[in-house]
């Protein structure tokens, strides 16, 4: 099974048309992939080099950086894993090549590791995906701006597409045991 550990928890008060936005920045394990989700927008990066290191890593051990939507609050820090690989909605990207997914994913999702897949998750943006992550306690879902934090907003000012994130969301909760929100704290699936 793989592990998930989040790294830092995020915040947002950006939905007031200013303020402050940074993701939560996930770790994740299994196997050979070291995989970092959406590297944030931190004020000082090196608190993210600081924070693998408690976990045994350096930037250079990570292997594979995934950022769930286009959005720069998930996205600015990938320049600290300049070897990694970097899936995104389109692909795998290595420097800068391109290897795209299927061009119609299996409805079960893209297996990018033996215990990670990925779902397509629109809705708050048109490239959004989740992580479906198998682990000891359940399956995780890592699923950026789908949900913001557990009840909050409840309508998303900034959602490209309210019905697919509607949709979204229920494939969310029906596909995961626990979900990590896009800028807050990991909570449990009521089911």
């Amino acid at each position: 099974m793989a592990e998930v550990k989040i790294l830092i928890e995020g915040y947002a008060t950006a939905h007031r048309l200013s303020g402050a936005s940074c993701s939560t920045i996930t770790l994740v394990r299994d196997r050979g992939v070291i995989l970092v989700v959406d590297p944030g927008t931190l004020k000082n990066p090196r608190l993210l080099a600081a924070k693998l290191k408690k976990e045994g890593l350096t930037p250079a051990d990570v292997n594979m950086v995934g950022i769930t939507h286009s959005h720069l609050d998930h996205y600015r820090g990938i320049g600290l894993f300049s070897k990694a690989k970097a899936l995104d909605y389109w692909g795998l990207w290595q420097a800068d090549r391109l290897k795209p997914w299927r061009k119609s994913w299996p409805a079960q999702g893209e297996r990018i590791a033996p215990h990670i897949r990925l779902i397509k998750t629109p809705g708050h943006s048109y490239d959004g995906i989740t992580l479906l992550v198998e682990t000891r306690k359940g399956t995780v879902a890592i699923c950026g701006d789908v949900f913001w934090k557990k009840d909050f907003p409840r309508s998303d000012p900034y959602a490209q597409d309210k019905k697919k994130l509607k949709q979204s969301r229920k494939k969310v909760l029906q596909s995961a045991d626990w979900v990590i929100p896009g800028h807050g704290k990991m909570f449990k699936v009521g089911k």
